[in-house]
């Protein structure tokens, strides 16, 4: 299958290609020529099969005609070795639990899939240059994509982050793991470091100099993948007899998570419409008001991984439905809350339903509570285990949260980042010394 930019002015590019250079010649971002729908009979039986089987029949209809079955198979089954289970919270509202991978957050599956799918492209190819992937991180991004990546003979990845406004454990389960992964310390924000991966990748000397690709959901192989457990949740959902009128609530921050689950509603996943859940970042749910898009600066967040204040994926949505803001507000509400609000829905679900949730999902929560119609069935996604976040949630809840063995892990290790600033002239010097030809 073939991959236009967002922008049409660059030519078309394979599979591949997109995957590789990860951003289109003329800025735009990367899609797929067509969305292929699944058939009828996959849908009849969905709730019969395994994520790792649901996961093949969805990845086979975006990437089978560029990859042999046995290896695609293989980067499937190999990237889904942990569950994400649906749990019952409230009357006819279920939580998507997608933290627990090797980093505890939502970013595993897609992060660990393209890392064996660039893998794979290396090996077939013989490539003698080293990948260089560059990836922007708010939180949750940079430990899956170091975490998946990790390792990966002929890549170097070079995590960006903005100085602190990262929680103590993200940021330990990217600047502790050393071999390939470099943590990049920036005096900025979270839009900083993401424009500085972006005019790297417009810099025709380093691009000439470098292979240089991203793991940010720009990247066609980070953002797809996360389609599988919109699948694996109506499947789970099937199983109960819950599966009609089915809202989906997204914690919202690049919009790469859900523009995924809009891909999976295109290619017949019957979703009645998705809710994006903001906190103060906001600047999709006045799109939804106002009809005009402004990004602004970002505001730091108690949901930290969410404080975008212009998400590229954005762009992803317009082309989607055509810059039609009608039929974008059809398929898409829109929620926003602040701190406080985020505090006593942490404080109140706890309460009253003995559920923990971290402070994104409590976004996503939130949101079908005070949205969910009668007769439907809402699935927030819990996107990231709520010890992540631990000074936060304690505080919250006022008690010690247990924190999982694979989280100590990652807190033992030494801290390994290197400092920079926010300027593009300082980051292309560090490139031109220190990335890998």
């Amino acid at each position: 299958m073939n991959y236009y930019s967002t922008n049409r002015q660059a030519p078309m590019a394979s599979l591949e290609e997109a995957v590789v250079k990860g951003l289109a010649a003329d800025k735009g971002l990367f899609m797929p020529e067509s969305i292929r729908p699944l058939p009828q009979a996959f849908y009849d039986t969905i709730d019969s099969l395994s994520f790792q089987e649901i996961a093949y029949h969805v990845a086979d209809a975006f990437f089978g005609e560029d990859i042999p079955v046995d290896a695609l198979k293989h980067i499937v089954y190999d990237t889904l070795n942990f569950d994400t289970p649906l749990v019952p919270v409230d009357k006819d509202i279920y939580s998507l639990e997608l933290f627990h991978g090797p980093t505890l957050a939502f970013k595993d599956v897609g992060a660990r899939f393209m890392a064996r799918l660039l893998g794979y492209f290396i090996r077939k190819e013989g490539m003698q240059q080293t990948v260089n992937v560059l990836v922007a991180t708010s939180g949750d991004t940079g430990s899956a994509v170091a975490n998946g990546f990790l390792g990966v003979e002929g890549i170097h990845v070079y995590v960006l982050y903005p100085k602190g406004k990262v929680s103590k454990i993200q940021e330990k389960q990217f600047t502790t793991l050393g071999q390939n992964i470099t943590a990049l310390e920036v005096a900025g924000t979270f839009d900083d470091c993401q424009a500085l991966v972006k005019a790297a990748f417009m810099d025709q000397r380093l691009n000439h100099r470098f292979v240089l690709t991203s793991a940010n959901s720009i990247n066609v192989a980070r953002f797809l993948p996360q389609a599988f457990y919109y699948f694996y949740a109506y499947a789970q959902l099937k199983r109960l007899g819950k599966a009609d009128n089915l809202v989906v609530s997204v914690p919202s921050g690049n919009f790469g998570n859900i523009t995924a689950g809009l891909f999976a509603k295109r290619m017949g996943l019957p979703i009645r419409r998705f809710i994006a859940a903001n906190n103060r970042n906001d600047v999709f749910y006045q799109y939804l008001r106002t009809g005009q898009y402004t990004p602004q600066p970002s505001i730091a967040t108690i949901a930290n991984a969410m404080d975008v204040g212009d998400p590229s994926n954005f762009v992803r949505v317009l082309d989607l439905y055509c810059r039609s803001h009608s039929a974008i507000s059809t398929n898409i509400a829109g929620a926003t809350y602040t701190n406080e609000q985020i505090r006593e829905t942490v404080a109140d679900t706890w309460k009253r339903h003995h559920y923990l949730l971290d402070p994104h999902g409590a976004c996503g929560y939130r949101a079908l509570q005070e949205n969910l119609r009668p007769g439907e069935t809402g699935i927030f996604l819990e996107t990231a285990h709520p010890a992540k976040f631990l000074r936060t949630v304690e505080d919250i809840i006022g008690q010690p949260v247990e924190i999982p063995a694979k989280l100590q892990a990652f807190m033992k290790g030494e801290k390994k980042s290197i400092r920079i600033g926010k300027s593009f002239e300082e980051f292309r010097h560090y490139l031109r010394k220190h990335a890998s030809k």
